[in-house]
């Protein structure tokens, strides 16, 4: 079989360096098609461009089948297999209807994400690990695959997709941002022992990757574990798979590594729904020697588990919410839902949501009964989501529409527990608040200090905004003696 870059460099017609040519991408098989302002192309030349583009298609679809069916060669799949995927009674019929090929811009922009410098902060005296993703990526997959003799987990990846915000961000044509960078290889986790095994594999990628001239003789796989770990998550109740965290610096990007054998449900709304399949990429990095170009790039498949690909796209370029069944999303999605709103979202079903969000608060409230945890829950999203001063100064403005999603829409609870889950939103939305404004306080008295040393005057806050202070006038002394004559 030929290699992915024998596939595409066939695929990708010349242009010629004599004649002025011109690109169009055919909207529905996505082949590029090469057309002369100067010259009447022969037969010969239609026949050559015409097998060219049936290659193309050929080589796309045979990829996206063999997502669909969970095998196959360059492709992978595993994940949504037909023994493991999971669907919306109400999702399309058609599986091709959730997949598609990524264009030249946006397989330029994963390109982009995937040649990202990524700094894995350590504690204590560990070293940062600055590595790019996709070398991380390749020094995860060749530890998981490796035998086990040579220190390798012995475990096949069927494939590795891009999730998240960063898959997002690769797919619209606005810039998207992203906290984190998810990655999902899709491995067997059948037994208890493979959950170690993915652990393992993982910390010992993280040796493999600390600089040169650290001394390892006295670090060890615990050790690793406490440095540049932030959260490992497992499950094994009906679904299987795993989380490990990696970077304990708030403010920088983490890398969240999930290794998933079966999820019934794997997004919350239709814009976190995307998920691109890495493995074309990857092989194009290990086979070509040249830069990834317009004529030339790999055939990369994204795929939205919302079910229908195109409608999650349009939700996303419209900054529109839309999920289906919530009540199967641990916590509802309510906390992700009024995150949404914050930030200018807008329902696609108007009249809709307010059935949506009766079903949001209901799970809300199922997953976390009690006081301390709803508490433990909302202080610790707050603390992940809302990463910088832009971030942070909607925190004052989220919790009040939490509390009035809650208020309008919680019909599970007694009267006494909706008062107390309501006066903690509120203690909560008070606490920044006053943050706030002893953050802006304190601006406020650099900003006097500073003034005062270049002898100019300082303005204060006060709650509608900030004011400069009214400087009286000198007096002087009336120097007239008389009244002054009438002229008239």
């Amino acid at each position: 079989m030929e290699s992915l870059c024998q596939v595409v460099a066939k695929s990708t017609p010349k242009l010629s360096n004599t004649q002025d040519t011109k690109t169009t991408n055919d909207k529905n098989n996505n082949s590029t098609t090469i057309t002369s302002n100067n010259s009447t192309p022969t037969n010969n030349q239609n026949h050559n461009t015409t097998t060219k583009n049936t290659l193309n298609r050929s080589y796309k679809s045979s990829l996206i089948n063999s997502i669909i069916d969970g095998g196959g060669n360059g492709g992978g799949g595993g994940v949504n297999n037909s023994s493991k995927l999971h669907k919306d009674s109400d999702c399309p019929n058609d599986p091709q209807q959730r997949l598609a090929v990524l264009s030249f811009e946006q397989v330029r922009r994963l390109n982009d994400v995937m040649n990202e410098v990524v700094s894995i902060h350590g504690r204590g005296n560990f070293p940062t690990l600055e590595v790019k993703l996709r070398d991380l990526v390749t020094v995860v997959r060749s530890k998981l695959e490796e035998d086990p003799s040579n220190g390798g987990a012995g475990m096949r990846v069927r494939d590795i997709r891009l999730n998240g915000g960063a898959a997002s961000h690769v797919l619209a044509t606005e810039s998207q941002p992203y906290n984190d960078l998810d990655l999902i290889f899709a491995v067997e986790l059948t037994s208890p022992r493979n959950f170690d095994r993915v652990k393992a594999a993982v910390l010992g990628s993280l040796f493999d990757l600390l600089p040169e001239g650290v001394s390892r003789k006295r670090i060890t796989t615990c050790s690793l574990k406490e440095a540049y770990v932030s959260k490992m998550v497992k499950v094994n109740d009906g679904d299987r798979w795993s989380l490990i965290s990696l970077g304990n610096s708030r403010g920088h990007r983490n890398v969240e590594l999930k290794f998933v054998d079966t999820m019934k449900r794997q997004f919350e709304f239709s814009v976190d729904s995307f998920q691109i399949v890495l493995d074309s990429l990857l092989l194009f990095y290990e086979c070509s020697k040249l830069p990834i170009g317009e004529n030339f790039y790999p055939t990369v498949v994204g795929e939205s588990v919302y079910g229908d690909f195109q409608e999650a796209l349009y939700h996303l370029q419209k900054k529109l919410i839309s999920t289906r069944h919530p009540e199967e999303i641990r916590g509802g999605g309510l906390l992700k839902y009024c995150n949404l709103l914050v930030k200018m979202y807008k329902p696609a079903q108007p009249d809709y949501i307010k059935t949506l969000e009766r079903y949001m608060c209901s799970r809300f409230f199922i997953d976390f009964p009690d006081i301390n945890q709803q508490q433990a829950k909302l202080e610790n999203y707050l603390w992940n989501h809302f990463v910088g001063p832009e971030e942070e100064a909607l925190k004052y403005q989220y919790l009040m529409l939490l509390q009035s999603v809650v208020e309008e829409s919680t019909v599970c609870l007694m009267g006494h527990e909706r008062r107390q889950t309501l006066a903690l939103i509120e203690n909560l939305a008070f606490q920044v608040l006053y943050q706030e404004q002893q953050r802006l306080n304190s601006q406020q008295s650099a900003v006097a200090v500073a003034a005062a040393a270049n002898g100019q005057p300082a303005y204060v806050y006060t709650n509608t905004g900030f004011y400069y202070p009214v400087i009286p006038t000198a007096c002087y002394t009336c120097t007239c003696n008389s009244w002054m004559a009438c002229s008239s």
